[in-house]
């Protein structure tokens, strides 16, 4: 039996490492990890890595070449929002330019492309969102995401977009911190946090959204799809259901509103996700929140 070829880019990245990890060695699938610089995967075996930088249309059409996978699992971005705001030129290189290459090689090669992208394309006024509300993105983080998620419905390619919020998980380099670990953190250390009441979310699971994004590539299914956690919840509510699992001190938590934050981006107050689309067609089923810091606190067990 043929291996459907699925190549991922940013596999160094959170969600590229949960997805090879998926994938590899699964008896249907060939799986191509690609990414700008060294292998920082976890794993060695059951996929095969080369290096491509995104932006770089001759790297990416030789690597294609090569590989000449059916699915691409667009992961790569700019995703640092206060970054895409002070480095706009950067952000759009990477957000924007790069799936515009990498539409053009999936036209060349007749590949399906599942490109990836977050919430802030909506302007948080009344979150949660399905998949058919209006996009209005309030930063140019934001903005950049657009501008991809249209090139790649007007390419005239088959394509997939998948939406995500607010992804927390653990890299296996341990690199990125997230909500659930930085709040562990301060408190063994019994420092005082500030956590915002007035931002509201449905945070996923890396190991979710690598799921989510693997049903669509399975499938083949076209479309626009939410794919996040199904908890709706703000960061101070995120923090205190940590500190109860871990029992750590929650009088050191306090809250506050974003106000008290000056970032050079501003954040959509009030996104998540309507995830019927995803549960009907794909048969995506989130963990909980609770249920995701148990196994965030498992892998930092082991």
């Amino acid at each position: 039996m043929q291996k459907k070829r699925i190549l991922i880019t940013g596999s160094n990245g959170l969600l590229g490492q949960k997805l090879v990890d998926l994938l590899a060695n699964n008896e249907h699938y060939e799986i191509f990890a690609t990414a700008k610089g060294e292998n920082r995967l976890g794993i060695s075996e059951g996929y095969r890595y080369m290096q491509m930088d995104v932006t770089d249309a001759g790297e990416v059409d030789d690597v294609l070449n090569q590989v000449k996978p059916q699915v691409i699992i667009h992961t790569a971005a700019m995703t640092n929002v206060d970054q895409c705001e002070m480095e706009k030129d950067a952000c759009w290189k990477l957000n924007v330019t790069a799936v515009e290459i990498l539409i053009a090689a999936c036209k060349k090669h007749d590949i399906f492309l599942e490109h990836v992208s977050t919430d802030f394309i909506f302007d948080g006024t009344s979150g949660p969102y399905s998949e058919e509300d209006e996009p209005n993105p309030i930063s140019f983080y934001g903005w950049s995401k657009y501008a991809a998620e249209k090139a790649v419905m007007h390419s005239g390619i088959r394509w997939a977009i998948a939406r995500t919020v607010l992804v927390y998980g653990i890299a296996h380099d341990m690199s990125r911190s997230n909500i659930i670990l930085w709040v562990k953190k301060s408190l063994e250390e019994g420092k005082a946090i500030k956590v915002v009441t007035d931002q509201f979310r449905t945070p996923t699971l890396a190991e979710d959204l690598a799921m989510g994004c693997f049903l669509i590539a399975d499938q083949g299914a076209q479309g626009i799809y939410h794919i996040s956690g199904k908890d709706f919840l703000t960061p101070y509510e995120m923090a205190i259901m940590t500190a109860d699992y871990f029992a750590l001190d929650k009088s050191l938590i306090s809250p506050t509103d974003a106000s008290s934050f000056s970032q050079p981006a501003p954040r959509p107050p009030r996104t998540g996700f309507d995830l019927k689309k995803s549960r009907n067609i794909l048969g995506y089923e989130p963990r909980t929140f609770r249920e995701g810091i148990a196994l965030l606190a498992k892998q930092i067990g082991s």
